[in-house]
């Protein structure tokens, strides 16, 4: 497959930006992207042209209600979901989660239990140990192995039982990059009795979601991870979510998912959201959108690979540096491409703040993966440095990286 990534580069107006002097290297892309043209348009044209509230009988509130089915139907086939009413929009995951719990825990008893576990993004364990603390349930853990980067399933098989209400899993790790064996995860919570709520924010803009052939309950994903606006998006089975006693003002509509979207949403970002789907697929070939999709994903893939391996063999070479999570290569097709690593001179901030001092952005810390950390033995010691690679990175970029990694060893 051919992937010319000079021809996407161009479609960002951040990517063409010089600071001090310098073109910026953007590997900060698991903690947000930049976005194309298209959807910067999107969202000013909706400023420009549409701007206004829901329900109303004039123009520019009709054309607002007609953008957001037609944005919704667009995340539909992102997500394969089974029809757009399956599709919420919020502020980000982490605000989504925190509202999907409360009213989930509506639904539980003291002595109920739930799973977490310990690779996930803190949004996706706090909400939920907060929600078991106010309702009085019992929280399992799965834990992480960390020489292997990988969810101890066996862990997770013990945690199940027939009081297991809900498991709360990642899809990719924001840390380690790993990609969780969700369908398999899924069959096991079901077989258990329980549901399913994962956080797909960091398989989104790696991996094609396909949310019928995971059967997974709930999913959550944010659009800023995948070259859209700052905005979340929950997926849910209808009839779940419809089952479900959301937290809501009076007037809001009782069906899903118009119960879920608090307030008055932000308009502007679910245009720009369907913006960034369509800003995928123009990469790929193919009769319909999700065709476009597919073929735009398999590229992408290839072309992210390609960098992470060059990455992870420079990162091997330095002396001193400390790589965890999936690092053979024969297991590519277990991670994602982020990369987290240490060296033996300088803290993970000293090393993030060399590199932006040459205009390459990366992350230090924990980026909310505690529990990772913890797991690491990396809690108390600044964490560690992360690189995430988005298909719009370059080898040159990569090996600009490592020069001046090389330099700090």
């Amino acid at each position: 497959m051919s992937f010319d990534v000079q021809s996407v580069r161009a479609q960002f107006p951040a990517l063409q930006q010089e600071e001090h002097g310098k073109t910026p290297v953007f590997l900060d892309n698991p903690a947000g992207t930049q976005v194309p043209q298209r959807v910067i348009d999107a969202v000013v044209n909706y400023y420009r042209q549409d701007n206004a509230n829901s329900g109303g009988v004039f123009a520019t509130s009709q054309r607002t209600d007609s953008m957001r089915l037609a944005a919704r139907e667009t995340l539909q086939i992102f997500l394969n979901a089974a029809r757009p009413e399956e599709i919420a929009f919020g502020a980000n995951m982490t605000t989504l989660t925190f509202s999907f719990s409360r009213a989930f825990g509506r639904t539980l008893n003291p002595g109920d239990e739930i799973i977490v576990t310990q690779m996930d993004h803190d949004a996706n364990i706090n909400p939920w140990l907060l929600m078991a603390e106010d309702r009085g349930l019992t929280v399992r853990w799965v834990r992480l192995d960390s020489e292997s980067g990988r969810l101890d399933l066996d862990s997770y098989r013990a945690a199940l039982n027939e009081r297991t209400k809900l498991v709360c899993v990642g899809y990719a790790a924001n840390a380690l990059g790993t990609i969780n064996p969700i369908q398999k995860i899924a069959k096991m919570a079901h077989e258990a009795g329980a549901q399913i709520y994962v956080d797909a924010v960091q398989a989104a803009p790696h991996l094609l979601i396909d949310v019928r052939a995971l059967d997974v309950d709930y999913l959550v994903c944010s659009a800023y991870k995948f070259y859209g606006p700052h905005i979340g998006v929950l997926y849910g089975k209808h009839a779940l979510m419809e089952a479900l006693p959301a937290y809501k003002v009076r007037p809001a509509h009782d069906e899903t998912p118009h119960k879920w979207e608090t307030g008055t949403p932000s308009f502007e970002t679910i245009a720009g959201t369907a913006a960034s789907v369509e800003y995928l697929a123009s990469i790929g070939d193919g009769e319909t959108l999700r065709n476009r999709l597919v073929s735009a994903y398999n590229r992408i893939g290839e072309y992210e690979a390609q960098l992470t391996w060059s990455l992870i063999d420079g990162l091997k070479n330095l002396p001193g540096s400390e790589i965890r999570g999936i690092v053979e290569k024969e297991s590519a097709v277990e991670r994602v491409p982020t990369v987290i690593f240490r060296l033996a001179k300088g803290s993970p901030d000293d090393i993030a703040r060399s590199l932006a001092n040459e205009a390459v952005y990366v992350w230090s810390g924990h980026y909310y993966a505690i529990e990772t950390m913890r797991a690491l033995n990396h809690d108390d010691d600044g964490g560690m440095v992360r690189i995430g690679i988005g298909h719009y990175n370059t080898i040159e970029e990569i090996d600009r990286t490592l020069a001046i990694l090389r330099k700090l060893t």
